[in-house]
């Protein structure tokens, strides 16, 4: 019977799968950015840079400067881990 079902029902669940296969292939690249350490201390230095040429105020440049660490340490303690 479990045959007969997968032949049945192949052309409903098979697109199903390709689309979840293909959403948890998105969310681990995505993830894996959110976490390079060479992206976030580029997003450092360039945040620095747009406070040092006027373009945000102190204010903002923390609450940024704020997450960037947070995610790099997130990203150092995944690494530690082997995620």
């Amino acid at each position: 019977m479990g045959i007969l079902t997968d032949v049945v029902f192949a052309p409903a669940v098979g697109p199903l799968k390709g689309v979840l296969w293909l959403a948890r292939i998105i969310a681990e690249q995505a993830e894996r950015t959110l976490y390079d350490e060479d992206v976030i201390r580029a997003a450092l230095l360039s945040l620095e840079q747009q406070l040092e040429a006027g373009e945000i105020g102190e204010d903002e440049y923390d609450k940024q400067e704020e997450l960037l660490l947070e995610r790099l340490k997130i990203a150092r303690e995944r690494m530690r881990s082997g995620l």
